[in-house]
């Protein structure tokens, strides 16, 4: 990643951060909130698609067959539900099958 994609990844974040600060109170469920779109910004930065087997095995590190949400650390929710929160992408759904560049394989 460029040191550029990595500003403004961390700009992106740092907005998002703030914009679930705003509203420390309320609790969304996750049904309530809305799915990522593929041409969302921040999706779009982290090359975020709902379909992983549709990316380039070479923008992925190994084993990239295997890269999806659904074995990525950074999504939570309920395991089997087809959308769930990712702490990536704070406030939005991110479909099970999907992928970003910001893929963690869980412990």
């Amino acid at each position: 990643m460029s040191k550029i994609a990595r500003r403004q990844f961390m700009k992106l974040s740092a907005a998002a951060a703030a914009g679930y600060l705003v509203h420390p109170g309320s609790e969304a469920q996750a049904q309530d909130l809305p799915r990522l779109t593929e041409d969302d910004p921040v999706g779009m930065a982290l090359k975020y698609t709902h379909d992983a087997s549709t990316v380039d095995p070479a923008l992925r590190l190994q084993p990239a067959a295997e890269q999806n949400c659904s074995n990525c650390a950074q999504l939570q929710g309920d395991e089997g539900d087809e959308w769930r929160p990712c702490a990536i992408f704070v406030g939005k759904l991110v479909n099970a099958n999907g992928w970003c560049s910001v893929w963690v394989p869980k412990p």
